[in-house]
């Protein structure tokens, strides 16, 4: 069964290298633990959300992030690189959305994995992305997030506003069903998201 879904995951995006797999379920603590992706446009239930690791680095432009700066916003984070060939569909898709929603408090935040920072500044250039990218070569932010499979790329997870994992997403992501997930995390009221 684990090589089933481990076959499953590297056929659904690019992998330079190992993946680590899903394992896991929900931890003790309500912190993100990998258990599986989110089938595309739909959410976790409010009630069965976790926690998102804090994470920091650098911006491709080398300024200091830290992911508290997202927190109060519903946040797409998205694991890219300039090497992906799914990427180079799934970027100018996320950008229109990004375009749509920027003032509707959703923030977009790209990740770009296993790259050199060149490669990826001249991909961000040629598609035209305005949301920023953290540089991260090594693939510490997806390890921040236990179990997630660190080298499927391209891979997004969606951030309610209270900072929780509201899907996961192991493959590229049509501009459909990005657009139907990010319209029900909107609908959200506060009065659905715990505190």
């Amino acid at each position: 069964m684990l090589c089933a879904i481990t076959a499953a995951l590297l056929l659904l995006g690019c992998s330079p290298g190992g993946d680590r797999g899903g394992s896991g379920g929900t931890a003790d603590t309500g912190t993100f633990d990998f258990a599986g992706n989110t089938p595309l446009g739909q959410l976790v239930p409010v009630d069965a959300r976790q926690s998102a690791p804090a994470f920091a680095g650098e911006l491709l432009d080398g300024t200091a992030f830290e992911s508290t700066s997202l927190a109060g916003d519903i946040t797409v984070v998205n694991f890219w690189g300039s090497w992906c060939a799914p990427c180079r569909v799934e970027t100018p898709e996320f950008q229109a959305v990004y375009a749509d929603v920027r003032d509707l408090g959703v923030r977009f935040l790209g990740v770009d994995v296993k790259d050199q920072r060149q490669l990826a500044q001249a991909f961000v250039d040629a598609n035209g992305v305005g949301y920023p990218s953290l540089f991260d070569p090594r693939g510490e932010v997806a390890l921040a997030f236990r179990g997630f499979p660190a080298n499927v790329v391209p891979s997004t997870i969606l951030l309610d506003r209270a900072g929780r994992v509201a899907a996961v997403y192991v493959a590229v992501v049509p501009e459909a069903d990005l657009r139907r997930a990010l319209d029900q995390l909107l609908a959200e009221t506060a009065e659905d998201i715990p505190r």
